[in-house]
């Protein structure tokens, strides 16, 4: 049954696995551990994943109603609020150093969003007022320093004098012909994210007017109904800098921004919404769905055939949102078993104190010179593809 399998992943791989990387020294989570299993207990830690382990552990102890996950949300909610939030100039650090003291001041959109996120989440779960007003500070903050008038802008330097996007524009064609990002489907979606997060915590209407705004561009100028796809990388102006798919974020917004925008209850909007992320799915499973699993992304014609592990974990979520929308087409619910049985037979690392291999190759094989943690790798793809199921509640075939 896969709604007891997530708990099971849930309770017995991810949460043990995260509770046994908490830095009772400095604080936080240890940054960094390598595909050797050895952790760098001196290793930068990353603004992005504590954000992502608070997220976790806030929604792990909110929906199991276990009050030994609100401690350790509480413990990377300090660790959060008094080394990763600028006091001075406002916003997250990209990064700091093991013993809390800044590392990377710079502040970006997509850190901030993410924050945001976490901060709305830990106030669900525990009720301390203190969070819900950080998240409302850095919205404001996104709102007034970090957009221009036609969408969200993606890197500054610590006082938000806007720098080059290299964090979130890392592409190898892109950087062969010298071009960065000014806009980024990924930076748009997970500011959405954070204010979805937002508006359920404190159902705030000017939350829900840049909720609407973004659901707006995205459709304008995101969703490519021609090409049934996203574009990912634009300038300033919202043209597609390069001829690329990335399947696991369209595979993601087709359930994302269906969840976000539910949450507006507003049916015609709604319709609008599920056409396109309908859409998006479709086309997925038509063009990236091989061996039970879910490819990575095509860059000018090229299939990238790895797989990804959040790749794989936003893939479950797609399908199964597909299938809750159309449940006609059962081919989603048997990609959903499929991808499961895949992720535990090939991606979920059978090594004792270990979690998900980063990515497999085409063969299933996992990438050595990947780490199992680093500021990038984090419990939340995969934690929230078990929070999902279980909310959801429903089970696919075997």
């Amino acid at each position: 049954m896969l709604i007891s399998e997530a708990e099971t992943m849930l309770t017995e791989k991810l949460i043990p696995f995260w509770r046994s990387l908490r830095d009772d020294q400095y604080g936080g989570f240890t940054g960094f551990m390598g595909y050797d299993l050895k952790k760098d207990g001196k290793a930068v830690k990353g603004c992005i994943l504590h954000s992502r382990i608070l997220w976790f552990f806030s929604t792990a102890a909110r929906m199991l109603n276990r009050k030994d996950l609100l401690e350790d949300a509480k413990h990377a909610y300090e660790f959060l609020r008094d080394h990763c939030v600028d006091t001075q100039c406002g916003g997250i650090y990209w990064s700091v150093n093991y013993d809390g003291s800044v590392c990377d001041s710079t502040k970006h959109t997509y850190n901030q969003a993410f924050a945001i996120y976490a901060f709305s989440s830990y106030y669900r779960a525990s009720g301390d007022e203190e969070a819900l007003k950080f998240a409302k500070l850095l919205y404001k903050m996104i709102e007034s320093r970090c957009k221009d008038s036609k969408g969200y802008l993606e890197a500054f330097d610590r006082e938000f004098v806007p720098i080059s996007n290299e964090k979130l524009s890392d592409n190898k064609t892109l950087m062969a012909e010298g071009k960065v990002a000014e806009k980024t489907m990924n930076t748009l979606l997970h500011v959405f994210e954070g204010y979805s997060g937002l508006y359920q915590a404190s159902g705030d209407a000017e939350v829900a007017e840049s909720m609407r705004w973004i659901i707006s561009i995205f459709l304008s100028k995101v969703y490519n109904p021609a090409k049934h796809r996203q574009e990912v990388f634009f300038d300033k102006d919202w043209n597609s800098l390069l001829d690329m798919q990335s399947y696991g974020h369209d595979i993601e917004t087709s359930w994302l921004l269906d969840w976000g925008a539910s949450l507006l209850k507003d049916a015609e909007l709604n319709q609008k919404v599920q056409a396109a992320d309908s859409d998006l799915a479709a086309e997925i499973y038509r063009s990236a769905y091989h061996k039970h699993s879910v490819w990575n992304e095509c860059d000018l014609g090229e299939v990238d055939k790895t797989r990804v592990w959040w790749v794989q974990a936003e893939s479950v979520l797609g399908f199964l949102n597909a299938y809750q929308k159309q449940p006609e087409h059962t081919e989603y619910l048997q990609a959903v078993a499929d991808i499961w049985n895949y992720i535990n037979e090939k991606l979920v690392d059978p090594r004792a104190g270990s979690e998900w291999f980063w990515q497999l190759d085409d063969n299933g094989e996992p990438d050595t010179q990947k780490p199992i943690v680093e500021p990038w790798k984090c419990p939340y793809h995969n934690g929230r593809m078990c929070f999902e199921i279980m909310r959801r509640g429903i089970n696919a075939p075997h």
